[in-house]
């Protein structure tokens, strides 16, 4: 990573307004923007099924406050607002499970489009009445995912000029949010940037996703569940790197540009479940049987409009940035699968009351 990051970090003061702060990325944002900045930071969560405020339990204190507030409600979101005086926006609020998109399309198109034009309304209400110094300073930064430009095939990386052609109902809904946000700059002037990252794994994450599902069922002795044949590729991106990245587009990325955040990882779906059992065979106690947790793997029934691979090129953050990610695949993935080894009273209550890691998105077979 860029010697100028801690310098561009402490440069970010003020309120920063975080939207979806008690989710997986929100969470390591502001736990990066309280060890890191001066700033104080206002957490706005609706507090979903995805929300964990666990993750911010290290950053109780006088620079950190929670509202919560769903991002569709106006009224509450101008309180906020007009309450906090916030100087920069981060918006990661939103619905971001593609099988739960299959089954119930409609929660995405409320909170991602709806959510964020609703959102971007009130932000650029309160920039337009601030004074000129404040006015100057504000920034809007909307952030995004790799999936609204599709598949690739074997080859290529998406850019920040690839087309937008979404599959999902969830990247649908993403790409929606990613032209309101353009349009708001555009028609409105209002000063905003746009990030889209890869798959993001790390610490805290709810276990829905591949990587702490695969980590936990391994744990315990269940199987392993893979879509098709295991061979569509993911890039994968540490969520502490991500954020990161994310804080340095918020200091220094150019007005209305996007910015692609992308880890260096590129696995195929079977090698991540491969590794994840490996790393939890070094770590865990063995199974009953003595057999490598392999051994648990099955493959199951693609999911509809499965994307092939995605890629990103980030040249762009780090030419202009100065942006790297720090960890590997392999380092960030053994640093995950310890920690979750190690934070059972974190998860556990999760698999016994939230999520026990049933199939989702099989359009009506669930």
């Amino acid at each position: 990573m860029s010697g100028d990051q801690s310098t561009v970090e402490q440069g970010l003061t003020g309120t920063i307004l975080v939207t979806g702060g008690a989710g997986f990325i929100g969470s390591a944002v502001i736990r990066r923007l309280i060890a890191q900045t001066p700033a104080r930071i206002v957490n706005l969560d609706k507090l979903t099924y995805a929300a964990n405020l666990a993750s911010l339990e290290a950053c109780a204190g006088p620079r950190y406050s929670l509202e919560r507030v769903d991002i569709c409600e106006a009224a509450p979101l101008r309180r906020v607002f007009a309450e906090h005086r916030p100087t920069q926006v981060i918006h990661l609020a939103a619905e971001t499970h593609v099988d739960r998109s299959i089954d119930g399309p409609a929660a995405f198109i409320q909170t991602n489009v709806v959510g964020t034009t609703t959102l971007l309304g009130v932000a650029a209400d309160y920039w337009r009445h601030l004074d000129p110094a404040a006015k100057a300073n504000f920034r809007f930064h909307h952030v995004s995912t790799d999936e609204v430009f599709g598949a690739l095939g074997p080859t290529g990386a998406f850019t920040e000029q690839t087309p937008y052609q979404p599959n999902s109902p969830y990247s649908a809904s993403k790409a929606a949010s990613d032209h309101f946000v353009r349009a708001w700059h555009h028609t409105y002037g209002l000063p905003v940037v746009t990030s889209n990252c890869s798959n993001n794994y790390g610490p805290w994450q709810f276990p829905e996703k591949l990587i702490p599902l695969v980590t936990l069922n391994a744990l315990e002795g269940l199987e392993l569940p893979v879509y098709g044949q295991g061979q569509n590729i993911r890039d994968w991106l540490f969520v502490d790197d991500h954020a990161a990245a994310l804080l340095l587009v918020l200091g220094r990325g150019r007005l209305g540009e996007t910015y692609n955040v992308g880890g260096h990882g590129e696995r195929r779906n079977l090698a991540v479940v491969e590794a994840i059992c490996d790393a939890v065979d070094e770590v865990a106690p063995p199974l009953p049987s003595g057999a490598p947790r392999r051994s648990l793997i099955r493959f199951v029934e693609d999911r509809p409009g499965h994307d092939f691979r995605y890629a990103i090129d980030d040249s762009k953050i780090s030419s202009e940035l100065g942006w790297r990610p720090d960890q590997s695949f392999e380092s960030g993935l053994k640093h995950t699968v310890s920690w979750y080894l190690n934070h059972e009273e974190w998860w556990r209550p999760l698999r016994e009351r939230v999520y026990a890691g049933a199939r989702l998105g099989r359009l009506g077979k669930n």
